[in-house]
């Protein structure tokens, strides 16, 4: 499981790079301040939390079964807030139906605080 986290923090990070140099030097050109700003929040969040999931593979006394449930909330929050951050900033240039995803951002959020709360209480609750 730790590997899987490591592996999936990498990705998420490289991604993370990867679009945000695509939006600051390709999307510049189409998009509008707020477009962009908007863009740069999902990136940022999604390199947030890149680091959250390499700093979670380094926790010993976690148990497997938690370690899971704060991963899956993590890759589902990351693909539901900041996927949907980028569709909603480049929607002038796709021809996507956003009444689709009206709530996927809001409920991204919720799963990634969900996951720092299940790993603040895990680690509050674990003895010194």
């Amino acid at each position: 499981m730790k590997r899987r986290i490591v592996l999936t923090g990498a990705f998420i990070g490289m991604l993370a790079i990867i679009l945000g140099a695509f939006g600051a030097h390709l999307l510049k050109k189409y998009l509008s301040v707020d477009q962009l700003n908007t863009f740069e929040v999902g990136v940022r969040y999604q390199m947030y939390h890149a680091l959250f999931l390499l700093f979670l593979s380094t926790q010993k006394s976690i148990a497997e079964k938690t370690l899971k449930a704060i991963y899956n909330l993590v890759v589902a929050g990351v693909v539901l807030f900041s996927g949907s951050i980028y569709l909603i900033a480049t929607k002038d240039y796709t021809l996507f139906d956003f009444k689709i995803i009206v709530f996927a951002t809001p409920l991204g959020g919720f799963l990634l605080i969900i996951a720092w709360t299940l790993l603040f209480f895990t680690i509050l609750k674990r003895k010194s």
